[in-house]
């Protein structure tokens, strides 16, 4: 199982959870995660599709292409400018 914690009230009311375990087998990448999982997360697609999400795994920074497994943490922040170059932001 993969958990996905949502960050944000823009990703938190396109849902209907701020919280989510998806099961997954072998090595994927955090980008075919969601796209296998629209039933449940469908609505972050839009915001993946327009590059307007931040992305951390495991409390590091990382892509929509970065490599996860079982038992990883992905945090996903509404990142509202997607022409700012740079994170300003910090993980929890």
């Amino acid at each position: 199982m993969v958990k996905i914690i949502l960050y944000g009230l823009t990703l938190q009311q396109s849902l209907d959870e701020s919280e989510y375990e998806l099961g997954v087998t072998g090595s994927t990448t955090v980008r075919t995660l969601l796209e296998a999982n629209q039933d449940r997360v469908g609505a972050l697609l839009g915001f993946m599709e327009k590059g307007e999400l931040m992305v951390t795994v495991n409390r590091k920074v990382a892509t929509l292409d970065s490599k996860i497994q079982d038992g990883d943490t992905i945090k996903l922040t509404h990142q509202f400018n997607p022409t700012f170059d740079g994170a300003r932001w910090h993980n929890p």
